[in-house]
């Protein structure tokens, strides 16, 4: 009789994948071997559990700081004289201004905020150059907001133990008021969230009481709505799905790193083989390699968006550290060295298995060029706004005709000069125009003036037209073009503008 030998699936089928990482894959969704498989993986249910130490930290201070700025600048006054808002931070849309603190930026100067946007994209680039997705991680909104939705729903319905049995089993009163009560506080903050964001537009305490007596305008309304959904729905319920399938970022930055960018890493020369801390022990003892990892899933536990750090990159790892927390934990209490999941490079694990020395660069061409491009473009539009001027002149000759011949041979030209006053209080111009030797100069509705100056009032955040008409009586006809100056100064402060155009001849 034929002996029948019993193999395992792994040694029947070296190749093929075990059977706990199909059954895995199917949990997901995610295609099988021989298979088309769906090209969309179904959302699963992630319960992040919590988790302390330096990582979480960090992400808890940032957090602070930047919804503490965004909910609380609109209510920080700044005292920029008469006629002029007392809110630190303003876009005032009606007088097509931006404030910031000191900082006043005017319609003719969005050129700034197209600056401001190359600037933050550059810094995102360096940023991603240096340690991978720390944007992600800590500094994105939607990061910022689900992180304050998770500290919510934990507050009210428990750790990720306590989640995932109350939504298997069947709902109670509890569970009711507890829910409610979860999205209630969600809902707060996302009407919060929008009411902050439309206090940029107008002065905040005068809105608030507008809004709370129903007197604001619908277009308040309106966009505190529409932003209470969005935050609202994609920090409360899309959550993960917003970093795996909205967001372009996680695509473009993979084109952008390098091998030398720090990245939350699982440091698998020390960490595999995986095993519990007694057969690890047992397999020392004799002799056999062991690795740290106890295969906990501590970190996967804590990972926001699910992701097991352990399988290598992943589209979903946000860079976020608190898995590193999470593995820095487990190893004090078994007694092992922290620092199996950390901030590091393929690089160097490699190096580790070579028994060579890890090191750390930071300083290279690709972030020396991203550095240099935000100091140059930074001091560059610092400059520019340091030394900007406060009036402005234009000039605009006359078409048709571009000059006439009077009965006694002289030339005239006209123009219409625009003298742009971006104060918000009165100003007076002296307006002068040199060039031609022996010119008249008649300001149209002013009695003309021998010396070819004229005075000018402008009004506070206002332009003033006036219309030159300059004659020439030389004895000298002038070129077919002569230059003409056109000088306009400050008659309190002395500053100066100028502009020059052209005296047109046969």
């Amino acid at each position: 009789m034929q002996a029948v030998r019993t193999l395992s699936l792994d040694q029947a089928a070296p190749a093929a994948p075990s059977l706990a990482r199909l059954v895995a894959a199917a949990e997901v969704g995610a295609p099988q071997p021989g298979s088309d498989g769906p090209l969309y993986a179904p959302p699963r249910k992630i319960y992040p559990q919590s988790v302390h130490g330096t990582f979480r930290n960090i992400k808890w201070a940032v957090l602070v700081v930047t919804l503490g700025i965004y909910y609380l600048l609109p209510f920080v006054r700044w005292d920029r004289g008469p006629n002029a808002p007392s809110q630190a931070a303003l876009l005032d849309l009606p007088n097509h201004r931006f404030y910031l603190f000191f900082i006043e930026i005017w319609p003719q100067e969005v050129y700034y905020f197209t600056g401001l946007l190359i600037l933050a994209s550059i810094v995102l680039f360096l940023m991603n150059a240096v340690a991978g997705r720390v944007w992600c991680g800590y500094l994105c909104p939607q990061t910022a907001w689900t992180d304050l939705f998770f500290a919510i729903e934990r507050l009210v319905e428990g750790d990720r133990r306590d989640r995932m049995q109350r939504d298997q089993r069947k709902w109670t009163l509890e569970t009711f008021a507890r829910k409610g009560v979860k999205h209630f506080l969600w809902l707060m903050v996302a009407w919060w969230t929008g009411g902050a964001w439309v206090l940029y537009f107008a002065d905040a305490p005068t809105l608030v009481k507008d809004l709370a007596t129903l007197q604001a305008p619908f277009v308040a309304y309106a966009w505190i709505g529409i932003l209470t959904f969005t935050t609202y729905t994609l920090a409360g319920h899309m959550r993960e799905q917003v970093c795996l399938y909205m967001c372009p970022w996680p695509r473009i930055q993979a084109a952008l790193t390098d091998e030398y960018a720090l990245n939350v890493t699982y440091r698998y020369d020390r960490g595999e083989p995986r095993g519990a801390v007694s057969k690890a022990n047992e397999l020392r003892a004799q002799g056999k390699p062991a690795g740290d990892c106890v295969n906990c899933k501590q970190c996967v536990h804590v990972c926001p968006t699910g992701v097991d750090i352990r399988q290598g990159a992943d589209l979903g790892c946000i860079q976020c550290g608190l898995c590193i927390d999470a593995c820095d934990a487990m190893m004090t209490k078994i007694g092992r060295a922290t620092g199996l999941i950390a901030y590091d490079t393929d690089i160097n694990i490699k190096r580790r298995m070579e028994g060579q020395q890890p090191f750390v660069k930071l300083v290279r061409m690709r972030t020396a060029l991203y550095a240099a491009i935000i100091a140059i473009a930074g001091g560059i539009m610092i400059f520019t706004l340091a030394t900007r001027d406060s009036e402005g002149i234009s000039v605009i000759h006359d078409r048709n005709p571009m000059f006439v011949r009077l009965s006694d041979g002289a030339l005239r030209n006209g123009y219409t000069v625009r003298i742009v006053n971006k104060q918000l209080k009165y100003r007076e111009f002296i307006l002068s125009i040199d060039g031609l030797p022996s010119t008249l100069v008649d300001f149209v509705g002013q009695p003309p003036r021998a010396d070819g100056r004229q005075l000018v009032s402008v009004g506070p955040d206002q332009t003033k037209e006036v219309r030159v008409v300059l004659t020439d009586y030389s004895t000298t006809p002038p070129a077919s073009s002569t230059t003409v100056l056109f000088r306009l100064i400050d008659a309190d402060s002395g500053q100066i503008a100028e502009m020059r155009d052209h005296f047109f001849g046969p």
